[in-house]
């Protein structure tokens, strides 16, 4: 019986992964007039007035006002890197499967992207408990959710929040509830072309609503390598704030390849180098009226 050797057979195109996507971009636009530009501090200028006092004819004079004047310092505090020397050989014998670019893509993607996030949404609960925000960690359910999210409403409006600008993060898992949520009124839009639409684009006056995979919205990560949940970590289950009370940055990205025997380092091989700085931290003051709310869920703890 003759011995056949089957041949193998490879696609080296790589399978695109799921969740790559960046959520919380909006939060690093804004407060454009906050530029981190020299070094990794930023001071933000606090100053309060007094207000009106009643004014008396024919005294000749105003009452005095007093005011004063401090300082926010700020620090960008995530500083990261990492280095990959890649062999020709392996890009030949891959049949091109490792080369830099694949590299790149497959790092930004399952890597860069999702810490981003995940560094993004702990830090603003960190800051949310540090001034004192709102912090919720009432167990969510189809009955008091809404009432839940009615209340988170009210605190916006009492503090003055343009409402138009607020931006709810949730989990898949709120999205859900807020969908069966007990007392909410929907309208169905059903066509032979559309089928039936039972997405929840906004609810009230909040406009934007950005889904978050469960897994990037933790209270606690360990950026030790990579970026995986802390043990203590809480889920969050969704964030809803303003993004003027806070400032996110990303101050100084570098990426770099150094092709075979360009300098003493890399010997035959490339070597590609990423190196990202950022920061999110909050307007104390803005953040410390409440225009953040944070649920988080003892009971799903990681």
């Amino acid at each position: 019986m003759a011995v056949l050797e089957y041949a193998t057979i490879f696609s080296n195109v790589l399978r695109e992964l799921y969740g790559q996507a960046l959520t919380c971009d909006d939060l690093y636009h804004s407060n454009s007039d906050i530029q981190i530009i020299n070094g990794k501090d930023i001071k933000i200028p606090k100053l309060s007035v007094s207000g009106y006092k009643d004014h008396t004819r024919g005294a000749g004079g105003f009452n005095s006002g007093t005011y004063s004047n401090g300082y926010e310092t700020k620090t960008l505090d995530h500083d990261r890197d990492i280095e990959f020397a890649i062999d020709p050989i392996d890009v030949d014998e891959t049949n091109m499967v490792v080369t830099i670019a694949n590299i790149q893509t497959r790092f930004e993607k399952t890597q860069a992207i999702p810490e981003l996030d995940c560094y993004t949404y702990s830090k603003i609960y960190t800051e949310a408990k540090r001034v004192g925000a709102t912090v919720k960690t009432t167990a969510l359910t189809a009955a008091n959710v809404l009432a839940d999210f009615d209340d988170n409403l009210e605190a916006f409006a009492e503090a003055g929040v343009p409402l138009d600008r607020v931006i709810l993060y949730a989990t898949p898992q709120y999205k859900k509830l807020l969908k069966n949520a007990e007392g909410i009124q929907r309208t169905l839009e059903i066509s032979s072309a559309k089928g039936i639409d039972r997405r929840v684009r906004s609810v009230d006056d909040i406009d934007k609503i950005v889904e978050v995979p469960s897994s990037r919205m933790k209270s606690l990560f360990d950026f030790t390598n990579g970026c995986v949940a802390d043990s203590s970590a809480k889920q969050i289950d969704y964030i809803l704030i303003d993004p003027e009370a806070q400032v996110s940055r990303v101050k100084y990205s570098y990426i770099n390849v150094y092709t075979p025997r360009s300098d003493s380092r890399t010997a035959d091989n490339y070597i590609y180098q990423n190196r990202k700085v950022n920061g999110t931290f909050a307007i104390d003051e803005l953040m410390k009226q409440g225009v953040i709310t944070v649920s988080y869920t003892h009971l799903r703890a990681h």
